[in-house]
């Protein structure tokens, strides 16, 4: 394949790559706020907050990706009478939900790692709840969550062509129009956003 030239399918390609690659970033960032929101929430000291936190997680966690993308693509609009935006915008929200529960998990054990006298010594310097998060425990807890959250980008990267099931055009669903044109030039630009974002 000489620079993706695929002929007349060309712009879809480049498009569907758009696609893909605008909603691992936006699922990605959507997937971060929601994996330290409910990652601090499960070490809330408040059982209620911690029960909610760990319902959510569990829910996304335990269900899969293909009924979540139906049920907030189709079924919440209905249930609701309101719909957030379209299939693509819907699509990502349930990859930004799903990733975003793995994510507090990592979350929730990275801060856990953070060794008990690093929190002891805090409290013998009367540090508020605040600065002990801020300053203490985030900065060595965050280093620890790079790695898995690193492979969950990547897994999100894979699991965006699930998104052709509620009629999003991404780079899968172009490939599978061009298939028989290209075969595998697919594989090869997955291959390569892969290694782009693991590298980043």
């Amino acid at each position: 394949m000489d620079g993706f030239d695929v002929g007349p399918w060309q712009h879809l390609l480049w498009s569907g790559l758009w696609v893909t690659v605008y909603a691992t970033i936006l699922g990605t960032l959507i997937a971060t706020v929601v994996a330290f929101v409910l990652g601090l929430l499960e070490l809330s000291p408040n059982i209620v907050l911690r029960g909610i936190a760990r319902v959510v997680v569990e829910f996304f966690r335990g269900t899969s990706l293909v009924v979540q993308l139906f049920w907030i693509v189709y079924a919440l609009p209905v249930l609701t009478g309101y719909k957030l935006g379209d299939n693509k915008a819907m699509a990502i929200l349930a990859l930004g939900l799903n990733f975003g529960a793995y994510g507090a998990e990592v979350v929730r054990g990275a801060i856990n790692a953070v060794p008990r006298p690093q929190r002891e010594a805090c409290t013998a310097l009367n540090l508020s709840s605040y600065h002990r998060f801020r300053r203490v425990i985030l900065p060595q807890a965050v280093p620890l969550m790079i790695p898995p959250a690193g492979n969950l980008v990547i897994q999100m990267i894979k699991s965006t062509p699930l998104m052709f099931l509620v009629s999003v055009v991404d780079l899968f669903t172009v490939g599978d129009e061009i298939r028989r044109v290209e075969p595998h030039s697919i594989a090869l630009i997955y291959l390569g956003l892969g290694l782009a974002f693991f590298l980043l």
